[in-house]
């Protein structure tokens, strides 16, 4: 039994809730048709989700007491739900989607277009999302407008400006050397980058972000060009660490990969290039993979018409294929394997679509749901309090007509999305 403001409930599935009249004016009550725990994989039929504020206080089912005039959410014909959650997002950005926007927009444009693109975001069913990079911390302006109430858009944990190498994947190299181009996370050397990390967490991040390869958009890097050494990226995790702060590393190459999980990341970010080693080095480690394995798609079809130049459309073309198979084999070991999309490579909104993906390339509907649940919680440290309905929970609850569980597509078109309790959305 759970004690909830002077009135007891009984929690679970299974229980019979008896809620008093006064206390039940204070409730909301979803009827939910069809409900997935994310934890067990099971389905439960005709549960009831009972929330107060901005919490879930109980679950029960059909046979729970509404009372009369209760509030009530009526998915009795929906698949619900927890809000999903994307571990690799770049919402701040350009709405434009002009490759070289930044060089002719005011910064605060782009900040604006975060502003914009979380709410599409938070539309499309994701309750939560990581922001891995940003310059001038424009994603911490952006998480704390939202969480003050300010602006409608996801819970973000973000890392502020990623850390890499002078030339690297993490630096802006299109300019010649009379621009002095540089990013703000630029730090060469274990105390450089110690340092980096003590500023990113004094101007608010959640996380650090760090690059230990090349990348695909980048000028003059190869994916599979090792940066940092393994001196400086044990430096970036002990000093994050030390301020409980997780590492997320960009690691496209598998030498990079496995350099970056001996150092101790808590995840690999694209991990195109994974072998069996670099999986069981990850398993024993306890080592997420966040694979983005949609965008390859519309970078192909439509990088070209948004400026992105040739050199990187052809490093794409280098990527995507590998990168799906990594994924295959990742699974199939039994890797942890988080959803993550790179969202801002993509239009904003469609961060769904990589679900049919995920099953396509090994994952069960009921793991491809869990990866962007009750894993992607347990990436982020937030297990108690996203990634299931339960009580406890933040009320973070969407739902769907159709079963994803038959067809996964469903999740790219989400009709209810609730976030502590708000509905934002109600098809």
């Amino acid at each position: 039994m759970q004690k909830l403001a002077g009135k007891i409930i009984a929690a679970g599935f299974g229980a019979i809730l008896a809620v008093t009249p006064a206390f039940a004016q204070d409730i909301t009550y979803i009827k939910a048709g069809s409900l997935f725990d994310s934890r067990s994989g099971d389905v439960t039929r005709d549960a009831v989700i009972l929330v107060e504020n901005e919490r879930i206080i109980a679950v029960g089912d059909e046979d729970t007491n509404i009372p009369t005039g209760a509030r009530i959410i009526d998915l009795s014909s929906s698949f619900v739900l927890p809000g999903v959650m994307d571990m690799h997002t770049h919402v701040v950005g350009y709405l434009d989607n002009y490759f070289f926007a930044g060089y002719f927009q005011s910064p605060h444009r782009a900040t604006i277009g975060g502003v914009v693109n979380a709410e599409k975001t938070l539309m499309a069913g994701f309750t939560t999302i990581r922001n891995v990079g940003a310059g001038d911390y424009a994603d911490v302006a952006l998480r704390n407008a939202i969480n003050a109430g300010e602006i409608p858009g996801p819970r973000m944990a973000v890392s502020g400006p990623s850390l890499g190498i002078t030339g690297g994947h993490c630096d802006r190299n299109s300019l010649n050397a009379s621009f002095n181009e540089r990013s703000d996370g630029v730090a060469d050397g274990p105390w450089a980058a110690r340092e980096q990390v003590r500023k990113n967490v004094k101007y608010g991040a959640d996380l650090t972000k760090f690059c230990a390869t090349g990348g695909v958009f980048s000028k003059g890097t190869k994916v599979g060009m090792t940066q940092y050494t393994l001196e400086e990226m044990q430096a970036i995790v002990d000093e994050s660490h030390t301020h409980d702060r997780k590492v997320a590393a960009h690691a496209h190459g598998t030498e990079g990969i496995k350099r970056a999980i001996l150092a101790g990341v808590d995840s690999i970010e694209h991990a195109s290039f994974l072998d069996e080693e670099a999986i069981r080095m990850g398993i024993e480690r306890d080592t997420y993979f966040v694979l983005d394995i949609y965008n390859t798609e519309y970078t192909l079809e439509r990088g070209a018409e948004n400026g992105v130049p040739e050199e990187n459309i052809n490093k794409e073309r280098e990527v995507g294929t590998r990168q799906r198979q990594s994924f295959t084999m990742a699974v199939r070991m039994g890797a942890k394997v988080a959803f993550g999309t790179d969202s801002g490579v993509y239009p904003h909104g469609d961060n769904g679509k990589q679900f049919a993906r995920a099953v396509r390339f090994g994952m069960t509907p009921t793991q491809a749901i869990q990866s962007a649940t009750s894993v992607t919680a347990d990436l982020l440290g937030w297990e108690d309090r996203v990634g299931e309905i339960a009580p406890g929970m933040y009320a973070d609850i969407i739902a769907v007509d159709g079963n994803p569980l038959e067809d996964i597509s469903e999740l790219e078109d989400v009709d209810f999305v609730m976030k502590g309790g708000v509905v934002y959305k109600n098809q």
